[in-house]
């Protein structure tokens, strides 16, 4: 009879009470509560970004800083524009990309809009930096061979 009830509390998920049908007190653990779901991704958005190279990293750019002194620039810039400087004033001095480096771009299994790149089309780090940004948030893309080859991309969501 123990073992059914046991077997019985098991089943219904209240295992902890099982001891308390033999006479023993045993404690349970509180309910666990759901992690809150993450927030979905946008399907469209808009970003300007500032892209910080280093030598040898951006085609047809002559760039003398070296890897270390791109990373201490991206920071700083980053820095600067999360304290409110002007980011398209940032854009036109330090960018390693075209100037207003603004880019539209379509999420994944989404359409683009006239103007908008699928994501898969972009250095991937710069979608992954871009679309999980609110609208006026600031974040970075560290330099990494296969996510982001070219250097760092200080990103602002822009839309």
């Amino acid at each position: 009879m123990k073992i059914a009830i046991i077997l019985l509390a098991a089943a219904l998920g209240i295992a902890g009470h099982a001891a308390a049908f033999e006479g023993q007190t045993q404690p349970t653990a509180p309910a666990a509560q759901a992690a809150p779901a993450p927030a979905a991704e946008p399907g469209h958005i808009q970003v300007q970004h500032i892209l910080i190279g280093f030598q040898g990293s951006v085609p047809g750019k002559n760039i003398t800083r070296t890897l270390d002194e791109a990373r201490k620039l991206a920071y700083e810039l980053l820095d600067r524009a999360k304290k409110g400087e002007n980011f398209d004033a940032l854009v036109k001095q330090y960018t390693d990309d075209a100037h207003p480096g603004i880019y539209g771009m379509a999420n994944k299994d989404v359409t683009p809009g006239p103007g908008e790149y699928p994501r898969g089309q972009m250095v991937p780090a710069f979608g992954d930096t871009g679309f999980p940004l609110k609208v006026g948030e600031i974040g970075i893309s560290d330099h990494d061979l296969k996510k982001s080859p070219y250097g760092f991309h200080i990103v602002k969501r822009t839309k």
